[in-house]
């Protein structure tokens, strides 16, 4: 499952995800549904601004984690 690290690095920048929404013209509704990961895809341009208001290269922006029987796969 890939992961994005949105809240953490918010913290980290001591911003809140209300002035990211005002930063990137993006809905709170929106931000929320990327954070908990119910989007299926993010466009290149939101991967772009999140680096630069939050940063962060791409790197820091996406974790991966595997769940244990997909590492036995």
């Amino acid at each position: 499952m890939v992961k994005v690290n949105i809240e953490q690095l918010l913290k980290e920048n001591n911003r809140s995800k209300y002035w990211l929404c005002n930063q990137m013209n993006i809905t709170s509704h929106n931000l929320n549904q990327i954070i908990l990961g119910l989007t299926k895809s993010i466009s290149f341009r939101y991967i772009e601004d999140f680096c630069k208001y939050l940063n962060c290269s791409p790197g820091e922006l996406f974790t991966v984690e595997f769940e244990k029987s997909d590492i036995n796969d």
